[in-house]
């Protein structure tokens, strides 16, 4: 004879009818998904210069300034901020002792500079100066991920003193810069006839 269900005081133990309860999912997930690693197109097709023209550049890597002069501002990402940027880029350069390139050529590049970072329509931009080697470096971060706008560099190769100039990309942000001779021009004569 077969036994009985084994019973212990509160009836006969039966399987349940129903799946068991499983607690309710979390609210919030344990790590937050990390965002992939977005790729920058590079313009890989850049024009040879001329004999006299700038070199133009589109992609560098990330930049660093060390063991020599530098200094730098943050600024509000205005239009305007290009006068600000402008008075304290100058004062620099003349305090480091330069007295070329002129102020003219100062102004125009970042004034050229700025309004492009300004034109990201990002908060806020960041001016760099550095000197090494009778050469001034002037970059502007504009913190957004614009692409790089190459219509800009014609313009900054026209400036007197221009040695090099470019455009990228970076973690930073989109990224222009200007390399400035601080020698004095070199007057031109011309051949006797």
């Amino acid at each position: 004879m077969t036994d009985p269900m084994p019973m212990d005081g509160k009836g006969p133990k039966v399987p349940p009818s129903y799946p068991p309860r499983t607690p309710p999912p979390q609210k919030k997930p344990v790590e937050a998904p990390r965002p992939e690693p977005s790729t920058k197109p590079v313009t890989s097709s850049v024009p040879l210069p001329r004999q006299g023209q700038a070199r133009l550049e589109t992609r560098r890597p990330r930049m660093s300034i060390r063991a020599r002069r530098a200094a730098n501002w943050a600024l509000t990402g205005y239009p305007w901020a290009g006068g600000q940027a402008v008075s304290k880029v100058t004062n620099t350069v003349r305090s480091w002792g330069y007295t070329h390139p002129e102020d003219d050529a100062l102004d125009k590049s970042v004034r050229l500079l700025v309004g492009a970072a300004a034109a990201d329509e990002g908060r806020r931009i960041s001016v760099h100066l550095a000197d090494q080697d009778d050469m001034l470096l002037i970059a502007v971060l504009s913190h957004t991920s614009s692409q790089p706008d190459e219509t800009i560099l014609a313009d900054l190769a026209a400036v007197p003193g221009t040695t090099s100039c470019g455009t990228d990309a970076s973690e930073d942000g989109r990224r222009v810069w200007v390399v400035l001779s601080t020698e004095r021009p070199r007057s031109r004569t011309t051949p006797a006839a």
